[in-house]
């Protein structure tokens, strides 16, 4: 068995290779996926090493007591005070080595920089995404963090983009820049995840969660909400454009001129509005409602 899957791995593709070197998990992104990638690495490799320490010990126990004869009795062990101390220390050990790994890469992702480049408001919403990038100077004092939302925000003015059931939005970030999304749902409860970033967190009403991405590759990466969220929560797809520093920038001053406020998107009117609905059909199903 050992021969055949040496010679069926001989004919796998780079690609292949690398998929089997990240035990599955996709190619991180960015610069914070990769301490996910490398705990999860570790904790294949642990299991895995203490699979083969068991199940050699289980074949060896079968190998040398087995019965040799129709009127052999194997040794009667009641007990073994060292291998039962053994096995009540070491998977101790093992769990409090998982902790500290785990508790080290939650770190790394829930880093908190105290300037990051850019900052996104993220709304999520029953069902769709609103991103809004800041333009102009960015007052860091108002940033949120915490309970509740609140009316002050890191820049005095934002260009948008939203999305609704027809209509996938895009969300584009600079490369080798560190972005923090600031996440606001006025709804229930969603997830915005990138499978890419190797990164999602939940979006909860009343609260405003965050966390900070720096892509490293440029491209187009598939995004979701993580959280069943509705009747077509299916239908909460976004897609994440990484592209270089200027384009990026020529992105947003371009976005600005097409749809800007003086505050993000976060809830009120526009989030009221059942997506897929004008504004005077949906206030007619609210009458009617009522």
């Amino acid at each position: 068995m050992l021969g055949v899957s040496v010679v069926a791995l001989a004919g796998c593709g780079s690609e292949s290779q690398s998929e089997w070197k990240r035990l599955a998990m996709p190619e991180p992104a960015t610069k914070q996926g990769e301490s996910t990638l490398a705990l999860w690495q570790g904790a294949w490799i642990a299991a895995l090493i203490t699979g083969v320490v068991v199940w050699g010990l289980i074949a060896w126990v079968v190998i040398r007591y087995r019965r040799r004869s129709d009127d052999e009795i194997p040794i009667q062990t009641r007990y073994n005070l060292p291998l039962e101390i053994f096995y009540t220390i070491a998977p101790i050990m093992m769990v409090v080595v998982f902790f500290q790994q785990t508790v080290e890469t939650q770190n790394v992702m829930l880093h908190r920089s105290a300037e990051p480049d850019n900052i996104v408001e993220v709304t999520a919403q029953q069902w769709s995404w609103a991103f809004n990038h800041g333009v102009g100077e960015v007052d860091y004092t108002k940033d949120e963090k915490g309970e509740n939302d609140d009316d002050e925000f890191p820049y005095s003015e934002y260009a948008y983009v939203s999305g609704t059931g027809s209509d996938i939005p895009s969300l584009y970030l600079p490369v080798d820049r560190t972005t923090r999304f600031n996440l606001h749902s006025p709804d229930v409860i969603h997830d915005f995840g990138v499978p890419g970033f190797l990164m999602k967190m939940d979006v909860i009403p009343g609260r405003v969660n965050t966390f900070e991405v720096t892509p490293k590759t440029e491209g187009v990466y598939a995004g979701k909400c993580y959280e069943l969220c509705g009747v077509y929560h299916s239908r909460m797809l976004f897609e994440v454009h990484v592209v270089s520093g200027e384009e990026y920038d020529a992105y947003v001053e371009d976005l600005a001129t097409r749809a800007s406020s003086e505050k993000p998107l976060i809830g009120g009117d526009y989030t009221r509005t059942q997506v897929g609905l004008d504004t005077e059909e949906s206030a007619e199903h609210e009458g009617a409602a009522e």
